[in-house]
């Protein structure tokens, strides 16, 4: 029975650690100061850019995932980035249908999570309808020094990323091109929702420790410069 039972723990510890993201790992740190943006400025192009979301559940089952909508500028300067700034709307929220499975959820389908998600529960958008994006940093990628899953990644980016009312500093790799009048922006990283205390109801809630830690964000971003 004790073998059993320390079996047990062992196979629920391997469980709970294992987690199917494809992400970098950010990392994080206390909100910076913003960078300021010089140059000229390019205005994302909405219908051209997606923001996607991945959550899992332990042991990265039964992934969620769907899409967000956002807006903002870039700015550029002797052909480098020198800041931006995203406002995302939580309200548009919507998950991929092919991630659940109504026979699998008790019938519950994927628009029944999209409620759920923009409950107080979660990201509560009576209070927080909006998250935010600011740059606060950007550096050349060292290839020789950093690992990315972004093949071709040009820089590392850092910025405050607003939830709710907690900021957290996030930094990760980044591939941006520069062309003429276009701007694109591609990354793909991992963030830890507690940073910004995103939780299932209050804390301590044995529904939440279900739902991994891990959230995936992949950012494909398209801005044009006006003239």
């Amino acid at each position: 029975m004790k073998k059993q039972l320390i079996s047990g723990l062992a196979l629920m510890l391997l469980f709970a650690s294992c987690q199917n993201t494809s992400g970098d790992k950010a990392t994080t740190t206390t909100a910076q100061e913003v960078t300021e943006q010089k140059g000229q400025t390019y205005t994302v192009e909405s219908d051209k850019s997606t923001l996607k979301w991945t959550g899992y559940h332990k042991g990265g089952l039964n992934p969620r995932f769907g899409i967000l909508k956002s807006e903002g500028t870039l700015s550029a300067e002797n052909n480098a980035i020198t800041g931006g700034s995203f406002t995302i709307d939580i309200n548009s929220i919507v998950t991929d249908t092919a991630s659940v499975d109504p026979t699998t959820t008790g019938g519950k389908k994927a628009a029944d999570l999209d409620a759920h998600l923009k409950s107080a529960d979660f990201f509560d958008i009576a209070k927080y309808p909006t998250a935010k994006f600011e740059i606060t940093k950007v550096a050349p990628f060292d290839a020789a020094q950093e690992k990315s899953v972004i093949e071709g990644a040009t820089n590392t980016i850092s910025g405050n990323l607003t939830i709710k009312d907690k900021t957290v500093n996030v930094t990760f790799p980044a591939k941006i091109a520069i062309n003429g009048d276009e701007v694109s922006f591609y990354s793909k990283f991992t963030i830890q929702r507690q940073d910004w205390g995103l939780t299932y109801g209050t804390e301590g809630n044995p529904q939440d420790w279900m739902i991994a830690q891990n959230v995936d964000l992949e950012l494909n971003v398209v801005a044009k410069n006006a003239k």
